[in-house]
């Protein structure tokens, strides 16, 4: 899968993710931050499903109703926990969030909005 994690995303995910044979960019390479609307305007743009722990990104995707290729966010998950658990989610939920599905992960519950819900 094509994935573009937010800077918040520790670093080791994308290592860990790429040996798990996703297509990784990670945000904290780039030189600068854009903030948040471009971050989210290259995840679409690239048909990247975007890895965050912020949840503005789901406000710009539902109130704002900007485009995306699907996003996921972690809740309460340690820095060396996120790449096991978004290798776990996009494994069982990778199919939902290419259709364009936004996937919170919390420690006990799973929560999916689907598109243009």
């Amino acid at each position: 899968m094509r994935l573009l994690l937010d800077a918040c995303i520790w670093g080791g995910a994308v290592a860990y993710l790429e040996e798990s044979g996703h297509d990784v960019v990670w945000v904290g390479d780039w030189s600068e931050d854009p903030g948040d609307d471009e971050i989210l305007a290259t995840a679409s743009r690239d048909r990247r499903i975007l890895i965050t722990l912020d949840k503005d990104f789901g406000e710009l995707a539902v109130v704002y109703r900007k485009p995306h290729a699907g996003i996921l966010r972690i809740v309460g998950c340690s820095a060396r926990e996120q790449g096991p658990v978004c290798r776990r989610i996009l494994a069982e939920y990778g199919d939902v969030l290419a259709g364009g599905a936004l996937v919170t992960v919390e420690s006990l519950r799973v929560r999916i909005r689907p598109p243009d819900a």
